[in-house]
């Protein structure tokens, strides 16, 4: 085992053995939010279930092989010039996120595997929990033989991050963002480095004219499970002729979300299909991420204008598609704009431990350098490497 792979190894026995105090100091930083937020407070919660998680996580990460080092490309010109691609660490990586303690050990632990030395900026609202996780990442480091620099903790002031993070001399190579749009395009324009958007959600569900029912009914309760993930179901667009085949789809989908506390609206559209909800007059509300128990119902006529409906209100982030035909998955999957695309499924799964990654640095919405969640073979870019022997080329 790698001296990276037993740090994480130690870090998650500390996690287990200090269980007790980090639930307090997690009790203290809840018991001072007052009116936080319902999405940001779920956010924040450290419980046994979510201490266990970030345990686990962090065997997974590491079993995983290092991804720094690896040889991308190879080529020898007719002079005997060797050409070398390989990966390598970006350097030093600042996160910036908001109340989840869990992105101080699932992404910092990424970030680390990976090879970068790592800044942590987490909200105020978790300093206490944040602070004692960082202690247990650095005594991990230090009984593995690291100085425990290899990860900070930045307990910055809004305008202390704002100075920090413009000054093109404080040794940042990349910033992530994982945050609602406020704090995205707070580190987007004061940036001097390059940033990784971790964007909004306003995630889509579509159900086509041969949509299972029941099928789709799960898929959208699903998509409401938990109210402060990015990945969460905020808009339902229903085929009418779907309607027209089971004309008591629309009454049993509002009663079973009704039943789960899930508030339900529409836009204009659902006023000839669901009238007993609420009405909403404005494309204002397309695309707001709702981050609470609240969907939004709108019926289209075609698979194109689902298609066109998601490309132009959705975050990027998931779409998902219910359906019985093959190639009208396959369209909906090519055509809609989005990182993660689904075929009968919940779009809960963009998720990087369900990917496999064994956890998640974030979940990119924008197309360079990855798109999609992240793990820690995402962290890295690449340098070329080349070999001579007096080699000009003139």
């Amino acid at each position: 085992m790698d001296n990276r792979s037993k740090v994480l190894v130690s870090l998650s026995e500390l996690l287990k053995k200090n269980r007790a105090t980090i639930l307090y100091e997690n009790s203290v930083d809840l018991a001072a939010t007052g009116d936080l937020d319902p999405s940001l407070t779920d956010r924040l919660k450290v419980d046994n279930s979510k201490l266990s998680e970030m345990s686990s996580s962090l065997l997974v990460t590491s079993k995983k092989i290092n991804p720094d080092g690896k040889l991308l490309y190879m080529f020898e010109n007719s002079e005997g010039l060797i050409f070398k691609n390989r990966s390598v660490p970006f350097g030093c990586i600042l996160i910036i996120y908001e109340s989840r303690p869990d992105v101080t050990i699932e992404a910092a632990a990424m970030a680390f595997k990976s090879g970068n030395t790592i800044l942590l900026k987490g909200g105020k609202e978790a300093r206490n929990t944040n602070l004692k996780l960082v202690e247990l990442w650095k005594s991990a480091l230090i009984m593995n033989g690291y100085t425990g620099d290899e990860i900070n903790y930045l307990d910055f002031t809004r305008e202390e991050t704002r100075q920090f993070i413009s000054d093109k001399n404080s040794g940042i190579d990349l910033i992530i963002p994982r945050g609602g749009d406020n704090l995205i395009d707070f580190v987007v324009k004061n940036a001097a480095c390059p940033v990784i958007v971790s964007g909004r959600g306003n995630n889509f569900v579509y159900l086509h004219e041969d949509a299972n029912p029941d099928m789709g009914m799960d898929i959208i309760i699903d998509g409401k499970s938990r109210i402060s993930v990015c990945n969460a179901i905020d808009k339902v667009l229903i085929n009418k002729s779907l309607i027209e085949k089971d004309k008591k789809f629309t009454i049993q989908l509002l009663q079973k979300l009704s039943e789960k506390g899930i508030q339900v609206v529409g836009d204009l559209t659902a006023k000839g299909f669901a009238p007993s909800i609420q009405i909403i007059d404005g494309e204002e509300i397309m695309y707001e991420e709702f981050l609470s128990s609240k969907v939004l119902l709108s019926f289209v006529d075609t698979l194109d204008q689902a298609i066109d409906t998601i490309n132009k209100y959705s975050g990027g982030h998931s779409a998902s598609v219910i359906t019985q035909d093959e190639k009208v998955a396959e369209k909906f999957m090519h055509q809609t704009d989005c990182a993660a695309v689904y075929h009968n499924a919940s779009t809960r799964f963009t998720d990087g431990g369900q990917v496999g990654f064994g956890g998640e640095m974030a979940i990119s919405t924008q197309k360079l350098h990855f798109r999609g969640p992240i793990g820690m073979d995402q962290l890295v870019t690449n340098k070329w490497m080349i070999f001579g022997k007096w080699h000009i080329r003139n």
